[in-house]
């Protein structure tokens, strides 16, 4: 995500652009939630005698070809799409704690060993890694999680390694421990929830790129399988009809790249909101 769009709008209009991205994201997570509750069960009921019809008022996204409503089979797939990715970036957020935890407050050795486990987790390629993973499992949704989350980690550890070694050596810490607070207490009671405001920004930013990971893998067959209204699921089984059906393809297209960009601006807001001096720089 380019840094230097979001905080240009943020300067020059700044309430209108984060209402803008609020609701954007509002509507994602709302229609994630209540989605699959309000479509009818015919996104998931084939009807050839209407299958590949353009949009209508019928059919305002039109149909895919099975004869199924693009419309409704996009908002019910909002919940495997989105709600997978945060929890995805949810479970390798959790893993790359527990693991910056205890190299920061453990002995040198352990702090050695977890960080050269992390610095090989970073060399190797996390796509293709985690690709490698899914296909192991076995092509499915649930794959395609547990493959991105136990691939993820290795970023979230790093970062925040470096910023609890950094707050270790603060004053209060340094009083702190030479009043006799052991380093686990300061760490779990003080240090570590004071160091997670930049998880929260990462964690928001993260979901876009978790959501492009989730259908580039549905597209090439080793995440959600049909009839799965996921959205790269969809796209996938209609990549044969852009030619004529268009339509089928852009949908869940659109819904792709409004969820990463959407989630990307809120992560640029909430680190603009954290740091106030980045709101000036380009």
């Amino acid at each position: 995500m380019n840094l230097s769009i979001a905080r240009g709008a943020l300067r020059t209009t700044p309430s209108f652009f984060d209402t803008g991205v609020y609701m954007l994201v509002a509507l994602l997570v709302v229609m994630a939630v209540f989605g699959p509750m309000v479509a009818p069960d015919s996104v998931y009921v084939s009807d050839i005698r209407n299958a590949l019809m353009p949009p209508s008022a019928a059919h305002w996204f039109g149909t895919d070809d099975q004869g199924r409503d693009v419309m409704w089979r996009v908002i019910a797939g909002a919940r495997a799409t989105l709600l997978s990715a945060m929890l995805i970036v949810t479970a390798y957020s959790l893993i790359g704690v527990l693991i910056a935890t205890l190299a920061a407050v453990g002995p040198r050795w352990l702090d050695e060993t977890l960080m050269r486990i992390t610095d090989i987790g970073l060399a190797l390629p996390g796509l293709v890694v985690a690709l490698g993973f899914a296909a192991a499992l076995g092509p499915s949704l649930q794959s395609a999680i547990i493959a991105k989350a136990i691939t993820g980690w290795p970023v979230t550890a790093r970062l925040l390694r470096a910023i609890l070694r950094q707050t270790m050596t603060a004053q209060f810490v340094v009083g702190a421990q030479a009043m006799g607070v052991s380093r686990w207490r300061l760490m779990t009671r003080h240090v570590l929830p004071n160091s997670l405001d930049i998880l929260v920004v990462k964690w928001a930013g993260d979901i876009g790129g978790a959501v492009l990971v989730l259908a580039g893998m549905s597209f090439i067959g080793v995440g959600a399988q049909p009839p799965s209204a996921e959205w790269g699921a969809m796209i996938a089984n209609a990549k044969g009809y852009v030619a004529n059906a268009w339509w089928v393809v852009a949908a869940p297209g659109v819904a792709i790249v409004l969820a990463a960009v959407g989630f990307g601006l809120l992560g640029d807001i909430l680190q603009v909101r954290r740091d106030p001096g980045l709101r000036g720089r380009e």
